[in-house]
């Protein structure tokens, strides 16, 4: 009797090892499958995104809308959405790119912005103030855009801007797609330590990508600090008209941001938008 007791504990955890294991090996599996595959990452590149850093992460909208998206940096690209935005157009020089070439079509420029107060995701009241003053920058501008702010507990708006709770200053965005201006801003709660001005920066910045900027410094990111340089066959770059060909160290596409930013566009960043719209 005790032998056969031996036997069945023996038996229960042997088959307790290999329940883990296979719990192990499905959650190893898991984790493999939510990294970029090369092609996702050539797509990236292409597209003059910075791929030095690219995760591929579950994200969920304020309005309750979830999707995997390739993450780089401030950057949020859709998985499913990948294939349907245009490859940066390539130049002899090997210039570095500025813009995409998904923009915001003429009929889609009379953009409304919400800057969101609900409940877990509400703005700061800096937050809100720097948001208006981003607004102000592109409404002072002579382009074909125009930008209405309100603030409310609403996703009703062509962008949504919104306080995600993160550590850290920053936030992301992501680009223009079908016509469109892209829907959601992020701002990371840690950008309320720093002044109106370099949240107004952020906010811009922001704002920059959902009507189809990129970095400036994409592939170096020398504002961060680096040196990175993709180097991929093929990729090119869009230089606009009247902009330097080399990283512009005031420009507020910047992929980095420092403590001491105004928040205001650079000559060649009106140069810049003037010349798209």
């Amino acid at each position: 009797m005790k032998k056969i007791k031996l036997l069945a504990l023996c038996a229960i955890v042997a088959g307790f090892s290999t329940s883990c294991q296979k719990e192990e090996i499905a959650n190893e599996t898991q984790e493999a499958a939510l990294e970029p595959t090369k092609e996702q990452l050539v797509s990236l590149a292409n597209l003059g995104v910075n791929t030095s850093d690219v995760t591929i992460q579950k994200l969920t909208m304020l309005d309750g809308t979830t999707g995997n998206y390739l993450v780089a940096g401030d950057i949020n690209i859709p998985v499913d959405g990948l294939n349907k935005l245009a490859e940066l157009e390539a130049v002899a020089d090997g210039n570095k790119q500025y813009r995409t070439t998904n923009l915001v079509s003429s009929g889609n420029r009379n953009i409304s912005v919400i800057g969101y107060t609900g409940s877990g995701y509400a703005l700061t009241s800096k937050m809100r103030t720097a948001l208006q003053w981003a607004v102000n920058n592109y409404n002072a501008l002579n382009t074909s855009l125009n930008f209405t702010v309100s603030f409310s507990a609403s996703t009703n708006a062509d962008m949504v801007v919104y306080n995600n709770g993160a550590a850290g200053g920053g936030g992301s965005a992501g680009f223009p797609s079908g016509g469109a201006a892209y829907k959601w801003i992020q701002i990371n709660q840690g950008t309320d330590a720093y002044s109106t001005n370099v949240i107004e920066h952020v906010m811009t910045h922001e704002m920059g990508h959902c009507i189809g900027f990129r970095h400036t410094d994409y592939q170096s990111r020398q504002s961060c600090g680096q040196n990175t340089n993709e180097g991929s066959a093929g990729v090119g770059a869009i230089l606009i008209p009247g902009t330097p060909s080399s990283d512009y160290t005031d420009s507020i596409m910047l992929a980095c941001f420092g403590s001491n930013e105004d928040g205001e566009f650079s000559s060649t960043d009106i140069t810049a938008i003037n010349a798209l719209y």
